[in-house]
């Protein structure tokens, strides 16, 4: 049976219907479906009825101009992946610094070139279908990872992080009330280089949070941890199936300890930390301390 490949849905945002014939024209030509708003709270409704894969918005219109309609859809975590490409007759570069600053991704002069247009939207399109195959795989990983701003506010995350979330009931008062003053101390800490996670506070089961990437918009991707996890030995020996001891020797192996530096810090001799390697090695189903290694450092990862 032949799959059925539906067409790009294409919201061309305008109060002039020269321009938007000329659009539409050009777009229902190329094989895409075309749904049309004469002004930005029309757009914003026929938006969340069916869900554009792309926006093309004129910058001044009558009551709603396009840089509020923008800012308006990038605020509604359902509509804000949509690409915006503007489509203005101004010229002065604030203007279109403007339209980037509140959620474009690029812009176009008036009059429209059809021919630039469909290229542009063509390269915005596989940008949007890339990134949505991205949180795609994320939602299914199992990663506990989210983006957040520093207000608190969840701009998203993957379906383990909201199961955690609603454990420890850390609802949205609880984001706006307790969340954005720990954020913001945190967030000075790394630029200084601190690494440390953030233990959440005022929550009925314990949380932290782990930076994984700051961007300069003041968004961060961070992933949630379980404040109860087994962590290091421990995990090792719930997940590997070693005694306390094999665990400890062998969490130091996933770090990059030779055995007298393993010796020192377990106080032991080296000698007893290569017997407690020769009994690890069989259980593990490998023949040497790289390979023992590589299945610790995976199973930590894991966690």
């Amino acid at each position: 049976m032949k799959a059925v490949v539906s067409n790009d849905i294409v919201l061309v945002v305008d109060d002039s219907p020269d321009a938007l014939s000329l659009i539409n024209d050009a777009l229902e030509g190329a094989g895409m479906d075309v749904l049309v708003a004469l002004e930005g709270k029309q757009a914003l409704t026929i938006a969340n009825r069916i869900r554009p894969d792309i926006i093309l918005l004129d910058a001044i219109m009558p009551n709603m101009d396009g840089f509020e309609t923008c800012r308006a859809l990038k605020a509604d975590p359902a509509l804000a992946t949509i690409p915006v490409i503007f489509m203005t007759g101004l010229t002065d570069t604030s203007d279109l610094v403007r339209g980037l600053e509140v959620g474009g991704v690029d812009y176009l002069t008036k009059p429209i070139n059809p021919s630039e247009l469909l290229a542009r939207m063509k390269v915005h399109l596989n940008n949007a279908r890339q990134a949505v195959s991205v949180q795609s795989a994320l939602d299914s990983s199992g990663q506990y990872l989210m983006t957040l701003n520093q207000q608190g506010e969840l701009i998203w995350g993957t379906p383990q992080v909201y199961a955690l979330l609603a454990k420890a009931g850390a609802d949205e008062r609880w984001r706006e009330k307790f969340l954005p003053e720990q954020l913001s101390q945190w967030v000075v800490l790394h630029e200084q280089a601190d690494g440390k996670p953030l233990k959440l506070l005022h929550l009925a089961y314990p949380l932290e949070l782990e930076m994984v990437t700051f961007h300069a918009n003041g968004e961060f991707l961070v992933r949630l941890v379980d404040g109860n996890r087994l962590q290091g030995a421990e995990l090792l020996r719930d997940k590997l199936a070693v005694t306390e001891r094999e665990s400890e020797v062998l969490h130091w192996v996933a770090n990059g300890k030779t055995n007298r530096e393993i010796a020192e810090i377990l106080e032991m001799s080296p000698r007893t930390v290569n017997k407690h390697l020769e009994q690890i090695f069989p259980k593990l189903g490998v023949e040497n301390r790289t390979a023992a290694a590589g299945i610790a450092i995976r199973a930590l990862a894991e966690q």
